[in-house]
């Protein structure tokens, strides 16, 4: 488990870090728990307030050491997230689904629903479970490099959003961290 580790320089906005990053080994895979710390900014909050969802990405790469080149990936994973206010039950909507969240279908996707813009962050800020890989595939030999990636994804929200963000500071979430992990047995 890391806590605190520094990330590197330009990777994360000053209202973003990740507070946890752990990899752990179940009898079916490989899976990587992370938590993301980040305060969303007012701006954001007025736009859901009037029913408008915003986008969410979490990935994560998992590489196997080589000394006679770079390094290879032996697992990658993604989970997208859509955050949106429903203003006729006054309910926090949370979608996460493994693949882009379109408008025309959610596709295979976990739906939950919360009270509170507070509750449904939490839901946001918590990865847990994301799944890389069979042991077979990783190995479960001495520390393994991950890459890990979150951020508010302004791709998916409506065109004329799209290009208003452009250079806002207040869209920018984005935080990264490259860390050497160790394989974790689950209990």
């Amino acid at each position: 488990m890391l806590a605190g580790w520094p990330a590197p320089a330009g990777a994360q906005t000053k209202s973003a870090s990740i507070s946890q990053l752990r990899l752990e080994q179940a009898d079916d895979g490989v899976y990587l728990n992370a938590q993301v710390q980040f305060d969303l900014p007012n701006l954001v909050e007025e736009v859901l307030d009037k029913g408008i969802a915003i986008y969410f990405v979490a990935e994560a790469e998992l590489f196997r050491e080589r000394w006679y080149w770079t390094d290879q990936r032996v697992a990658q994973a993604a989970r997208h997230i859509r955050l949106a206010y429903q203003p006729l039950t006054r309910r926090w909507r949370l979608n996460v689904s493994p693949v882009p969240i379109s408008n025309s279908g959610f596709g295979v996707s976990l739906n939950q629903n919360f009270d509170t813009l507070a509750e449904a962050l939490d839901g946001v800020r918590r990865v847990a479970r994301l799944r890389l890989g069979d042991v077979s595939e990783i190995g479960d030999d001495g520390l393994h490099p991950v890459s890990f990636r979150f951020r508010l994804d302004t791709s998916q929200l409506p065109r004329p959003f799209q290009i208003g963000v452009a250079g806002q500071a207040d869209w920018n979430i984005s935080v990264e961290r490259s860390a050497r992990l160790p394989l974790e047995k689950m209990k």
